[in-house]
Parts: C-alpha cells; sequence; structure tokens
C-alpha cells in the first residue's frame, strides 16, 4: 500500500505493521462519526432518498400479504450482492437450484453449484439476522453469528467463518501481493480497537440522520474489513438489517447492492477516496442517490408484483375450490415448481396438485419447462420478468 496516498487523509491514520524483514503499512480508520461539511446538493438529495425509502415503507405496511414478496426481494439483494463478489448466478438459477436441478430443462445457466450455495448463504443469513434482531442487539457478536452462516460449505469456508481474523489482510492491487495491495486494513491488534468503537457507534445516540449513518457504518466496515473472507458481502447485509432495525422499512425490500453492482468500479473508488483523503461528501452523495433509484425501483417492481397476484387471483376468484388462489400465491414463493413440490407445498394429492398445476397452465399463468414426460417443471416466467 502506497502509504503517501493515505497521509493526509482526515478519515484515519497510517501506522507501520509486519515482523522485522517483513514492514508493511496499514491503514486505521477513525472512530465515527466524522465531521461532515454539508451543502445543497447533499441536503436534496437526502431528502430524495427519505422521501422514496418512505413511499417504500407505505407500500411494504399497506400490501395485503407482504411476506409473499420478502423472499424474491431478498434474494435479488443476494444475488447482487454477490455477483460484486464474482458470482455470476441469476434469479433463475436460485429457483432452478431450489428445485433440484441446475439447469432445469429449456434453461441456461453460466452459475456454478458452488455459485448458487453463496447466494443462498446469503439469503439464509440475512433472514437469520432479522430473527435475531428480535432477541440480540446489533452487535459484534451478532455480525460473527452471521458471517458463520455466510461462510458455511463455500468458498472462503477455511477462513475462519464466525470468526474475526486474527492475522492481516488486504485488498490486492495488480497482483496479489501484501506490499503492492490497493488496501491494507488494520493489523488485528489496531482492528480489535476499532471494532470497539464501530460497536459503541452503533449504539450511541444518533449524530446523523439514519440514511447518513447507513453509509457511515458501510465505509466504516468496509475500512476495518474485520473477516479474512466475506467482508464485502456483510457490510452490505448490514445495509439491510439496520433498515428493518432502525424501522425506516418494515421489511427488507431494499436492494441496495443492485445499484453498488451497476457502479462496481464507482463503488470501491468512493470507499477508497474516503480512507485516502476524507471524501465523505462524495460518498454520502453516491450512497443517497443509490437509496432514491433503488427505493423507486422495489417500490414498482412491488406494485408490478402485487398487480400480477391481483389479476391471478381474479381469474379464479368465482370457483368454489381456494386451491388454485393458494397456487397463485405459492408461485411468488417459488416461480418454478413440479407437481411433486405442489402436492407437498399445498397438502394435496398428486392428482389434485397435477389438476391445479393444468388449470394455471390453460390459464397462461404457467408454462412447462423443457418437453420431459415424467418429472415436469412449471415456470410462472412473468414473475422472473419482474424480479430480472
Amino acid at each position: 500500500m502506497n502509504e503517501e496516498r493515505f497521509r493526509n487523509s482526515t478519515a484515519g491514520k497510517v501506522v507501520r505493521a509486519g515482523p522485522d524483514g517483513a514492514i508493511y503499512w496499514a491503514f486505521v480508520p477513525h472512530p465515527l462519526p466524522p465531521d461532515i461539511i454539508w451543502n445543497d446538493k447533499i441536503v436534496q438529495e437526502l431528502s430524495a432518498a427519505d422521501r422514496a425509502l418512505s413511499k417504500l415503507s407505505g407500500l411494504g405496511q399497506t400490501l395485503p400479504n407482504p411476506h409473499l414478496l420478502v423472499r424474491p426481494f431478498i434474494q435479488r439483494e443476494a444475488l447482487s450482492s454477490s455477483r460484486i463478489e464474482g458470482t455470476r448466478a441469476d434469479m433463475s438459477d436460485i429457483y432452478s437450484y431450489r428445485a433440484r436441478q441446475l439447469p432445469l430443462p429449456g434453461m441456461t445457466s453460466g452459475a456454478t453449484e458452488e455459485d448458487i450455495k453463496e447466494v443462498l448463504n446469503y439469503v439464509e443469513a440475512l433472514e437469520y439476522g432479522l430473527e435475531r434482531l428480535a432477541s440480540l442487539p446489533l452487535s459484534l457478536r451478532l455480525l460473527v453469528e452471521i458471517h458463520q452462516r455466510l461462510m458455511q460449505g463455500v468458498r472462503g469456508e477455511k477462513s475462519s467463518p464466525g470468526r474475526f481474523r486474527d492475522r492481516q489482510n488486504w485488498i490486492s492491487g495488480e497482483d496479489n501481493k501484501l506490499e503492492n495491495a490497493r488496501f491494507v486494513p488494520p493489523p488485528p491488534k489496531q482492528m480489535q480497537a476499532a471494532l470497539e468503537e464501530f460497536e459503541k457507534f452503533l449504539h450511541a445516540e444518533p449524530h446523523y440522520p439514519p440514511l447518513v449513518r447507513l453509509a457511515l457504518i458501510h465505509y466504516q466496515f468496509e475500512a476495518i474489513h474485520p473477516f479474512i473472507d466475506g467482508n464485502g458481502r456483510i457490510g452490505r447485509l448490514l445495509i439491510s438489517l439496520l433498515t428493518v432495525h432502525w424501522n425506516l422499512l418494515p421489511l427488507p425490500l431494499l436492494y441496495l447492492s443492485a445499484f453498488f453492482e451497476e457502479n462496481r468500479k464507482r463503488y470501491y473508488d468512493l470507499l477508497l477516496a474516503i480512507s485516502e483523503r476524507g471524501a465523505w461528501s462524495e460518498w454520502l452523495s453516491f450512497f443517497l442517490r443509490g437509496v432514491a433509484k433503488q427505493a423507486q425501483d422495489a417500490n414498482q417492481r412491488a406494485l408490478a408484483l402485487q398487480d400480477l397476484q391481483q389479476r391471478w387471483h381474479e381469474q379464479f376468484s368465482s370457483q368454489r375450490s381456494i386451491n388454485p388462489v393458494r397456487l397463485v400465491d405459492l408461485m411468488f414463493i417459488k416461480p418454478i415448481v413440479s407437481i411433486t413440490e405442489v402436492k407437498t407445498d399445498l397438502g394435496l394429492s398428486y392428482p389434485g396438485a397435477q389438476y391445479n398445476v393444468e388449470k394455471l397452465v390453460k390459464a397462461g399463468i404457467l408454462s412447462q419447462l423443457g418437453d420431459a414426460k415424467y418429472e415436469k417443471f412449471y415456470v410462472a416466467a412473468d414473475i422472473l420478468d419482474i424480479l430480472a
């Protein structure tokens, strides 16, 4: 790491570290909060982000059955966050894998099973964190519990899942050598002190508006980089947790990682710019624009899913059996299903499941994937189109 680029930063300090003969420089961020220079642009962007998030929150509170939409939104966040780290999975891959095949007949995929597992681990880690917050405050303890679930059984599982690092890590430059690293986070001893200050800030009385605090917390976690692997995903997952924990949203409907993925280079450059020269204003502007854009996008997708669900309900509203409507609702949780899954999930006989699937096929809601004669799979393509 070129220490000269960080020497005059207001966001932290560079320190010498390493044993004799292997001296290197590392960056230790100052405790939060920083002094922020407010300007009209940031104030306007904060206002726009607040309005967009408030509108999404209102929608989440008024949806007839918002829990049907939560899993697809969590999976969108998981997919985008994991793609930033190099996975190649998409939404159809996730549902294909859940249907126990990769890929399904009639579908192509560039994703590996390892990619899919990383995304599903992210979903599980986020859901676990949301559930755990009911009994445990957001804390370092909770972060390591979430990290354990994120890294279990995937690439990086040998990099101390569920434990803060006890050795130096770094963000690679042109090669993977420490001396040429783009960024070196605090050595283990300074990292522990930084984490303690980080936890204090999580529990401190708010010094800035919630969305500004989110932006600060995300940078600080990335700068500390407390795990050997998985830091980026945990840092982005933390945003989703806090939006719900702070009652900014009733459910995790904001998938900010999609904005970071779309602007990946800018995202990384701005985080580095804070460490190098204390460029908080530029980062805040970027972060707040992302919140506004993704809140608007989530609002549109949620409304589209709601309208689709209502339209499909109306197609079967005059029928005596409620099973077609139950199957419609199941499709919003599993847009790709087999008759066997419908049988199990809805508690029907196999002929009953087959009868209701065929009803939805005739209605144009489901279509068969491929041309298999046995163990057929069906897809609600309209749902995947909205989520894609």
